[in-house]
């Protein structure tokens, strides 16, 4: 359908104008998974970080969650919803897996002039669909919908202690609109992939490659994490390697950064990664304790809390970077 409208005006720069983020109703303690996979008390928390985790009850859908968190966003923007031309889904754990869930979740929240699509990047995409959001909002002048969101309890294998105790339920959700300000926006951004550990965390079944079949084990539509001490050193250098060389294509050093917003996957891998940048660990946005690790909404989820906290003021610059499945990671350095 073609749809008539103003003529384009670019935008010098994005801003990060409203966020939001949404959590089932149901928390889960450690010592419900301890129990369960008979590990003494304490032993998640010390290894993990994580204290707690909400995860979704019978009912809940992905595309639910999303629209609460982009609803709070869109609110907290104060932006009219036919002003969102674009809405973004970074999910890897979508309604179906035909059709996308982004249309759903535009339906959903009434922007009837935006279109909409899911983008696949594991723990790394909400900074991909970041990044090509602010693109956007640069070439188009109109705002655009980032939402992030996951139901991994659905995904879980329950006996496999490597991914049971990390990962969790949740959304985040950030609104960008134009801006003539040349210090908002992404300020810097890096984006890296190594295909050569492609089986790290995997879903063995259900793609093209191994369909969905009658006498499948239900292990194998579920998730596994193969290496996890090779996931976690992986990480911790594709995180430091991206935002280091974030950091250079915005000509800043760790030391102007106010505040570091790492992918919730492991406390240990983003105090590694504050080690080896040279941040100080009073910087860091830390919401694994009490959320866990749902993939790509940890970051816009970490963002919604930090605001909430202490709202971000113009001038600030925030360093986000990611590294999961595929394996695929980014950096990006945002101006508010």
């Amino acid at each position: 359908m073609v749809r008539g409208g103003p003529p384009v005006r670019r935008a010098r720069s994005s801003r990060l104008a409203g966020f939001g983020h949404s959590v089932p109703g149901r928390r889960v303690e450690n010592a419900e998974i301890e129990g369960n996979l008979g590990l003494e008390p304490g032993w998640i928390e010390r290894r993990t970080g994580i204290r707690a985790r909400y995860w979704a009850k019978p009912g809940d859908t992905l595309s639910g969650l999303a629209a609460r968190a982009g609803e709070a966003a869109i609110e907290d923007a104060g932006i009219a919803r036919d002003d969102i031309a674009l809405t973004l889904l970074a999910t890897s754990t979508p309604d179906h897996l035909l059709p996308p869930s982004a249309p759903l979740l535009a339906h959903h929240l009434g922007l009837a002039q935006s279109g909409a699509i899911d983008l696949a990047g594991a723990c790394s995409g909400f900074l991909y669909a970041l990044t090509l959001a602010d693109g956007f909002v640069r070439a188009q002048g109109r705002p655009v919908l980032v939402v992030a969101a996951n139901i991994l309890s659905r995904r879980i294998n329950p006996a496999e202690r490597a991914s049971s105790v990390l990962f969790a339920d949740a959304a985040g959700a950030v609104v960008l609109t134009p801006s003539d300000d040349d210090a908002a926006g992404l300020l810097g951004v890096d984006l890296a992939s190594d295909g050569s550990r492609y089986d790290l965390i995997s879903i063995p079944a259900g793609g093209s490659s191994r369909p969905f079949a009658a006498d499948m084990a239900a292990q194998d539509c579920l998730m596994t994490m193969r290496d996890g001490r090779e996931m976690f050193a992986q990480a911790v250098r594709m995180m430091s390697d991206c935002a280091r060389r974030a950091l250079n294509h915005a000509g800043l050093g760790a030391a102007d950064i106010h505040r570091f917003i790492p992918h919730q996957a492991n406390a240990r891998i983003f105090d590694a990664v504050c080690s080896d940048l040279g941040i100080v660990p009073e910087k860091t946005a830390c919401t694994i304790g009490e959320y866990g690790n749902s993939s790509a909404a940890t970051i816009p989820l970490s963002l919604s809390l930090a605001h909430q906290a202490r709202p971000f003021v113009p001038g600030e610059k925030l360093l986000l970077t990611a590294a999961g499945a595929g394996l695929t990671g980014g950096a990006c350095i945002v101006g508010m």
